[in-house]
């Protein structure tokens, strides 16, 4: 689903950050070697790690460094409305451009890991930095590492704007931060993606004061992580809406998010409902071409003659297949606005075949219950 507002990114410092010490030096310095020509696609990228790396780590570090220092924050077209493009596209136009917002960012990191076997998400929040919580929305990552989940903010990790500039310098502050950490800077609008057993609230991220007489949550995130993936894609907005709800929609931004995941929800449900329309479409098609099969047959007055029961089996089989259609449509939910009229128009021609064919049935019916000369003169009473 792509939300209605932009996924938009500036990062201002107002002091000098402290900058965790580089481990990482070997693996980053195997990534700046990596060829121009394989950097133009997710798979060449992972290609060349797996074939430098082999720890889950080390693999996850070349990903992080890779996208970091090699895309560089659009100051340009940070305004863009950015959910008007698939992931791909947004994948290829970093890929191509090595130009993105965190939403880019958030994107070719999250394909690489992914295509390393290593499971990692696209989160979707806001942050606050400072104590000032930014009015626009952000995307980050989390991947997991031997069996543990840790998040990652590549654009942060790439280097800040100040005086609408871009000034590309690594910061490894983002890099495998553990869940404490970020929830410092960093605010899902779900609360599954806080990764803790006790998230706080939007307002506890508001005024940066954790409510310590609020009742224990116990949320087990592993576990719920764990069923949430299990379940469809609409049960899944459907239960992100009632997190989010339930984690106080406080501004518009969670507001439009929450709406976002309630007509993921309702999109999701109606593509569904219209598939099984089309199912029922077929199924119905096929019942009224039995019923054209056995109308073609009654005009040729019953010649050849079947027997009685192959007779009665030619009506009764597409009757009850239509019936079957009509009580399969009637259970069938909301397909959309621009879908409604189709579907009352379907409904009315059942509705209609299944009165034709119940006046066949009836004949049939009556046809078989009279002897030979009498079923001879019911035809002609038809001509």
């Amino acid at each position: 689903m792509k939300f209605n507002y932009h996924i938009i990114f500036l990062f201002f410092f107002s002091s000098v950050v402290a900058q965790v010490k580089n481990e990482y030096a070997t693996i980053d310095a195997v990534m700046n070697k990596i060829p121009a020509e394989k950097t133009t696609s997710t798979t060449d990228i992972a290609d060349y790690i797996n074939l430098n790396f082999k720890s889950e780590s080390d693999k996850i570090r070349a990903a992080f460094y890779w996208t970091a220092t090699n895309i560089s924050y659009d100051i340009e077209n940070m305004n863009e409305p950015n959910f008007v493009y698939s992931s791909s596209e947004k994948i290829a136009s970093a890929l191509q451009n090595k130009r993105g917002v965190c939403i880019h960012y958030a994107e070719v990191y999250n394909e690489i890991a992914n295509k390393l076997a290593i499971k990692t998400v696209i989160v979707v929040g806001y942050t606050k930095q400072n104590g000032v919580v930014s009015p626009i929305g952000h995307a980050w990552n989390a991947s997991k590492i031997e069996g543990k989940w840790f998040l990652f903010d590549p654009t942060w990790g790439a280097g800040y704007v100040n005086n609408l500039k871009f000034y590309k310098k690594l910061n490894n502050n983002f890099f495998k931060t553990s869940a404490a950490k970020m929830i410092q800077t960093h605010m899902p609008f779900d609360y599954l993606w806080q990764f803790s057993n006790e998230p706080i609230t939007n307002h506890e991220f508001f005024s940066g004061i954790v409510q310590k007489d609020k009742p224990k949550m116990n949320f087990n995130f592993d576990s719920e992580i764990e069923k949430y993936e299990t379940h469809p894609k609409e049960e899944q907005a459907f239960e992100a809406a009632e997190r989010i709800e339930k984690n106080a929609v406080i501004n518009n931004l969670i507001a439009e998010y929450l709406a976002s995941k309630k007509e993921e929800f309702n999109v999701i449900r109606q593509n569904k409902n219209i598939e099984k329309v089309a199912q029922i479409v077929l199924d119905y098609n096929s019942a009224v071409a039995s019923l054209n099969d056995f109308i073609l047959y009654r005009n040729k007055n019953f010649r050849p003659l079947f027997s009685d029961e192959i007779i009665s089996e030619m009506i009764n089989t597409p009757l009850d297949a239509l019936k079957k259609c009509q009580d399969a449509i009637y259970g069938v939910g909301s397909v959309g606005k621009d879908n409604t009229s189709n579907l009352k128009t379907l409904k009315s021609q059942m509705a209609q075949n299944i009165k034709i064919a119940t006046e066949h049935a009836q004949f049939v019916k009556d046809y078989l219950s009279k002897n030979k000369v009498q079923r001879k003169l019911m035809f002609t009473k038809t001509r």
